[in-house]
């Protein structure tokens, strides 16, 4: 959420985002381009708002399509759980966490009770599915 300006009325927040949603339907890659042509205050509220699924907000960021099982984690959690993070993935002894910060997404690999490594920006999410492919140790 902007820090510098007020938060943009809940009601008003929402028909952005049921104009978004009825204009592409279930296509994430539409919503993705809608979003980021938003007024920056508006996609930021949004990004980490109820009003949209973390899966949706993943491709927002990320603009790939992760395994099935992946997708319905996410897609079961609003996008507003990204503020404190959302165990995406499990591979081996090690855990996929996405989250949203300073509207940055962010990827931690973890090995269930302390962060191994973290990614920053669009290409965290390839960066820790390379560090569980070939663990540095």
């Amino acid at each position: 959420m902007s820090t510098d300006r007020a938060p943009i009325p809940y009601q008003e927040l929402a028909a952005v985002a049921d104009h978004l949603l009825e204009a592409c339907e279930d296509d994430v890659n539409c919503l993705s381009r809608r979003i980021a042509g938003l007024d920056p205050a508006a996609r930021n509220e949004l990004l980490v708002s109820d009003l949209l699924n973390a899966y949706q907000v993943f491709y927002y960021f990320f603009r790939t399509l992760p395994d099935e099982l992946t997708r319905e984690r996410l897609e079961l959690e609003p996008a507003s759980s990204l503020v404190r993070g959302i165990k995406i993935d499990e591979v081996e002894l090690f855990e996929l966490i996405f989250s949203v910060t300073d509207l940055e997404p962010v990827i931690i690999v973890s090995d269930g009770e302390r962060p191994l490594a973290t990614y920053k920006g669009k290409t965290a999410y390839a960066e820790g599915l390379k560090f569980i492919e070939n663990p540095p140790y």
